[in-house]
């Protein structure tokens, strides 16, 4: 075989080693770039609403991070994270947060644009990963943040057991955490969540007989959205309490047609014998007495979370 000449081989070479050169500095150029880019490109992040277990008995209120660093031109993406309803309010300047309103529009509903202001008032409207909550509910809100500052934000329903805070820096500053990392924490504190509902659980349990019956519990942040006992049996003249031992979190107790207006009580726990009746809103710590005078098998639901799977049945004897 007749060798080429060194001054042939020596173009062919030349390419070669351009092209593996050029091979090698690709990456590092395009990592550089992604490096100057850091902190000056306008992101998206995303923050949980809300948490909750597998079977929905324990509903977390809290937004997740609930502080959260952007830089101006960010936007913040809030996704529903559980059944039980919330929202994302900004409030107006020199506004107070009063107790939720589920007559009330502007709390039902969004309000304002998709570029906060820093001063006018917010709302995501009612917001759930479900859609039998009995309000029209969303699953994401979006808005775009331009002005530096520090933001602090509530669930109406909820108040302030339930809120967090944007920080806003200039276009450019270094960000503290990745999505990645703030994902990480959302999960450790989810976790958290369930197993504070859990210990609830067990302790509406050793509080509940036949005649007082826990009616949802919380700590503030971890919802306990069952009945505790949820199944009781008692004789006929009996009387029952259900008692509302949370902290942040309103129930009813109803039996037979869930009212209109679920909020307000209906018939007399005096002297119940079947049909309608209910508490209307128990607030923490109220408490709610009914006296059974009818043998029989009763069922009764929390009209605001029910579909939750927070029911029960009271069975009479005689």
């Amino acid at each position: 075989m007749t060798r080429k000449p060194e001054n042939q081989q020596r173009p062919h070479l030349l390419r070669l080693l351009a092209v593996s050169l050029a091979a090698m500095l690709l990456p590092l150029s395009l990592s550089s770039a992604a490096s100057a880019d850091e902190g000056h490109s306008a992101k998206t992040w995303t923050v949980q609403v809300g948490s909750e277990s597998a079977d929905r008995a324990i509903q977390g209120m809290s937004f997740l991070p609930w502080n959260i660093y952007v830089n101006a031109g960010d936007s913040i993406k809030w996704e529903a994270n559980a059944a039980e309803i919330h929202t994302v309010t900004f409030l107006a300047k020199g506004q107070r947060l009063q107790p939720f309103n589920p007559f009330d529009s502007k709390q039902l509903s969004r309000q304002g644009s998709a570029s906060y202001d820093g001063q006018s008032y917010y709302n995501s409207g009612i917001m759930a990963n479900v859609s039998n909550t009995g309000f029209k509910a969303v699953e994401h809100y979006t808005l775009k943040f331009t002005r530096t500052g520090n933001y602090t934000y509530y669930c109406l329903v909820h108040g302030r057991a339930m809120k967090g805070t944007v920080h806003v820096r200039a276009t450019g500053t270094d960000y503290p955490f990745s999505q990645s990392q703030y994902d990480r924490q959302t999960k450790k504190e989810e976790r958290k969540i369930v197993r504070d509902g859990e210990k609830q659980w067990e302790a509406a349990r050793k509080q509940a007989s036949n005649h007082k019956v826990i009616a949802g519990t919380d700590n503030g942040t971890a919802m306990l959205m069952r009945f505790v006992r949820q199944e009781i049996v008692v004789h006929l003249g009996d009387t029952v309490t259900f008692v509302n031992s949370g902290m942040g979190a309103p129930h009813t107790v109803t039996f037979g047609h869930e009212p209109a207006n679920v909020f307000a009580p209906v018939g007399n726990p005096k002297n119940f014998k079947g049909g309608n009746l209910s508490s209307g809103l128990m607030e923490p710590g109220d408490k709610f007495t009914v006296t059974f005078n009818k043998v029989g098998e009763f069922d009764y639901l929390c009209a605001l979370h029910d579909y939750m799977g927070m029911v029960g049945e009271v069975e009479v004897r005689r």
